[in-house]
């Protein structure tokens, strides 16, 4: 997949804890991503921060939390994103979602480990 220059990236603000049916709601919206063929997606963990209630979530030992804040990150053009967010708009109870216009500078999937090297015919 070719992508252009100009992109834009979707930040999404969540909270481990929340859901959407019986999966962890960032798993749920990495897996929309992908079956609506998007460049990408990344979750990340975050060690501390909090969101509109002001309530703090922290791996601090005398404030340990299990609803740690997620970060999912996807990059793609601005109308594949644009298309993306209605089929997650409704999931999302809590959160914040921003989006920024990036300029791509590298987006490429170099040989698997398990494919045939280029001059070998496939098994």
């Amino acid at each position: 997949m070719l992508l252009p220059r100009d992109g834009y990236l979707l930040r999404i603000f969540i909270g481990e804890r929340d859901k959407h049916g019986h999966l962890p709601l960032y798993q749920w919206i990495i897996q929309q991503a992908r079956e609506q063929r998007l460049a990408g997606a990344t979750a990340f963990r975050g060690i501390e921060g909090f969101g509109a209630r002001s309530h703090l979530h922290t791996t601090k030992i005398l404030r340990l939390t299990d609803d740690l804040p997620i970060l999912i990150e996807i990059v793609d053009t601005k109308d594949k994103i644009e298309s993306f967010l209605p089929i997650i708009d409704e999931a999302i109870p809590d959160g914040l979602a921003t989006l920024e216009k990036v300029e791509i500078r590298l987006y490429r999937s170099g040989p698997h480990p398990a494919d045939p090297p280029p001059d070998e015919p496939a098994a």
